[in-house]
């Protein structure tokens, strides 16, 4: 399990670098961090350094992580614990500072994401359908201790999304699949140049979103790869401009 893990994160950052380095060039460092204050004369933001995870938060958080894999998991739908690695590693690479999650389910997903976003200083925007989860999913956030860095969206995401603003640097996809083309066309745009779309169930759902895997094959702006595609599989879309 642990190889194929190192796999995985050898062939994303090979293209998590390269379009993270292209951003750069083609000017995006504003964009691929959110709007700070400017440094006199650079033209860049400024932001304040993030504490580093301390081994003991990161403990306290692979605990809760460990105890809902164990008792919560029946029924929610969950990534299994290597995809969450994955998410952990993604965003922590990215050095991402705003992710999007569609569907938080308990929360378990999110709280592997908010694992990297309590280094890189970032925060998680989440939204959940089911008013039970949800609340569910709070309480989780609030005894792993990323509460603070977490917003949890309740009702429709093919609405609630319409609200959201850009740049976002990782997008994560794991509700509905029939609806996963509609929240690439209205998230898509919001997403910064280099920034990533990722995608849950590519493998075992795969008929279920036939035209989001057209879109993310096709559009010459993107380039997927497929992760874990022994398992339920991971799609992993680079914006590539």
């Amino acid at each position: 399990m642990l190889r194929k893990v190192i796999l995985s994160v050898t062939a994303i950052t090979l293209l998590v670098g390269g379009g993270y380095l292209a951003a750069e060039q083609a000017g995006g460092r504003a964009a691929a961090r959110q709007a700070g204050t400017r440094r006199p004369g650079t033209g860049r933001p400024r932001f304040a350094r993030p504490e580093p995870l301390s081994a003991e938060a990161e403990k306290k958080i692979l605990a809760v992580l460990e105890d809902m894999h164990e008792n919560q998991r029946r029924g929610m739908m969950n990534v299994p614990p290597e995809d969450g690695q994955l998410l952990r590693v993604l965003t922590r690479t990215m050095r991402a500072r705003r992710v999007v999650e569609i569907g938080t389910s308990n929360g378990y997903s999110g709280i592997w994401i908010c694992l990297a976003l309590k280094s890189t200083g970032g925060r998680l925007i989440t939204h959940e359908l089911d008013q039970r989860r949800a609340q569910l999913a709070r309480e989780n956030f609030k005894r792993a201790g990323v509460d603070d860095i977490v917003t949890l969206v309740e009702g429709d995401a093919h609405e609630t999304v319409k609200k959201l603003e850009g740049p976002i640097d990782i997008v994560f996809l794991d509700a509905d699949k029939a609806g996963y083309i509609d929240y690439l066309r209205k998230l898509l745009p919001l997403v910064r140049p280099g920034g990533l779309i990722l995608a849950h169930n590519t493998t075992n759902a795969s008929r279920d979103m036939q035209d989001y895997l057209e879109a993310v094959t096709t559009n010459p702006d993107l380039q997927t790869i497929f992760l874990h595609e022994q398992g339920r599989g991971m799609g992993v879309t680079l914006k590539k401009r």
